[in-house]
């Protein structure tokens, strides 16, 4: 029993070798890590799922849907070897933007909304797929594709679970101010 408790958190902590790309192969499990694995993709992505809380309606899925089917475009942008100018740059203008969007509680029209936040996932799905290694595209894809919609969710959900009132709006706006400093943060490095 003690060897099985001092080999078990070793064994937790053995996939932390394979952060970056190129040792294991790539597969559906390795493309649902990649979001979930760099705080500039998930800060980005809980930002656009909080964003779209605040639409009513079927135009909730307009942001989501917009950036996923962008960050894919991105991918495939890569895959043939179009190149984006400054994606790490834009990852984190990205972040920094929807946040600053959450903290002023901007309300942006749907026709701005939803090609600023496409550009943005161009960027994100670029990444992707230059972190990609060799493997399927499609099963790594739709692993990113999934765990972004779960971040999304997330998200939505935060926004969604805080009752209405001033107190939810506040907490809302500082979450906000927390991404836009970290974008800021991403930019400067």
């Amino acid at each position: 029993m003690k060897r099985l408790l001092c080999s078990l958190p070793l064994a937790l902590f053995a996939g932390a070798a394979l952060a970056h790309p190129g040792h294991e192969s790539v597969s559906f499990f390795s493309g649902f890590g990649h979001p979930i694995g760099g705080l500039d993709h998930v800060l980005a992505m809980l930002a656009v799922g909080l964003l779209a809380a605040r639409q009513a309606g079927r135009a909730r899925w307009a942001l989501p849907v917009a950036f996923v089917a962008a960050m894919l475009a991105g991918a495939g942008l890569g895959a043939l070897g179009v190149a984006l100018p400054a994606v790490e740059s834009g990852i984190a203008l990205s972040v920094l933007v929807l946040g600053l969007l959450i903290a002023f509680v901007v309300a942006l029209p749907l026709a701005v909304a939803v090609p600023m936040v496409a550009v943005f996932a161009l960027f994100h799905g670029h990444a992707h797929f230059t972190e990609m290694g060799h493997g399927s595209m499609w099963l790594y894809a739709a692993g990113f594709a999934i765990a972004t919609a779960l971040l999304h969710g997330a998200g939505y959900a935060l926004a969604r679970v805080l009752p209405e009132g001033a107190a939810a709006v506040r907490i809302k706006r500082v979450a906000g101010g927390l991404i836009a400093v970290a974008g800021a943060v991403f930019l400067a490095a």
